[in-house]
């Protein structure tokens, strides 16, 4: 092999392992805004009014490609595809959530992608019981025209243990 195959060869694996960290950081700022989304849909411990929770729900939505799966499990249900997504995410079972998540694991596999996320998720049911969350999602990413969007999205919830007193003040 000459220096210059060689050369190219390494040129080549970096590239690709470049792309997959830019990748992974992709996928990290579209959980990020994914959770920023949803929980927008709720300020000062309510509901915000039905133009704005519609307008959430679409934005929301658009972060899935055109077949998206959402799927809340048993408890919150299966939506496919954007206009379902939306109008799921539209009627939602809360009045206040902040959704956290942590301890990402993303493979990389060219323009498809796994990921798990650990969830912690303070909320208030519409009942007005604060409540903690706890659970994992498990993600499959597709890059659609340069950009990371989720193919599916799915919840397993692991507990669901309510707080007491409940959050003292609702600031956001």
């Amino acid at each position: 092999m000459t220096t210059i195959e060689s050369l190219n060869e390494r040129v080549d694996e970096l590239a690709g392992r470049v792309d997959a960290a830019e990748s992974v950081l992709a996928i990290h700022a579209l959980k990020a805004r994914y959770g920023e989304v949803v929980d927008a849909r709720f300020v000062r411990g309510s509901q915000v009014d039905p133009v704005v929770m519609a307008q959430l729900a679409t934005e929301a939505a658009a972060l899935f490609t055109e077949d998206g799966v959402w799927d809340g499990g048993p408890g919150l249900g299966i939506a496919r595809g954007r206009t379902e997504i939306a109008a799921r995410l539209a009627e939602p079972t809360l009045i206040f959530s902040r959704h956290l998540f942590m301890k990402p694991l993303i493979e990389v596999r060219g323009d498809q992608a796994i990921g798990r996320w650990d969830l912690l998720c303070p909320c208030t049911r519409l009942d007005g019981m604060a409540v903690w969350m706890s659970g994992y999602e498990d993600d499959v990413y597709a890059r659609v025209d340069g950009v990371w969007l989720h193919a599916s999205m799915t919840l397993t919830t692991v507990f669901v243990s309510p707080d007491g007193e409940g959050w003292p003040r609702i600031l956001a």
